[in-house]
């Protein structure tokens, strides 16, 4: 039987360009998040609002431009396709989570390298009953 997989957000850098983030899984710092800033929700400028999700892995195979594992954000109101994917800078993104090991302003390291720690540890974890919560610091 899989657990529940709980990932929180912490938005913690705000600047004009990005939000940079820390990522946890039941508990545990696993790595750095970019989004883009809040303007209102607006589709591929903005991050979503702050708030719980439901989220499912995504197969390479269902993704025209991801050749990998990622992460699908479910039933965010007026959006669609909302993903964790691999990326550095706002410009890597139009609305998702980019995931990374390592910050600097407005850039996540690392990103592949994260990408593959979260989905090995997701599939570890079981893969199914992940809720996502997304707090602004």
């Amino acid at each position: 039987m899989s657990k529940n997989i709980n990932i929180l957000i912490i938005r913690e850098v705000f600047t004009d360009k990005s939000v940079i983030g820390s990522l946890s899984i039941n508990g545990e710092v696993f790595c750095d998040t970019l989004e883009l800033p809040f303007l209102d929700n607006q589709k591929s400028i903005s991050c979503i609002p702050a708030g719980s999700y439901d989220v499912r892995l995504r197969l390479a195979r269902e993704s025209a431009t991801r050749d990998y594992l990622h992460l699908l954000v479910q039933d965010v109101p007026d959006r669609s396709y909302i993903l964790f994917h691999i990326g550095n800078s706002a410009k890597d993104t139009r609305g998702c989570v980019l995931v990374g090991r390592g910050r600097e302003q407005d850039f996540v390291q690392n990103s592949t390298l994260a990408m593959d720690i979260l989905m090995q540890e997701i599939i570890y974890l079981g893969g199914k009953n992940i809720k996502l919560i997304i707090k602004n610091n």
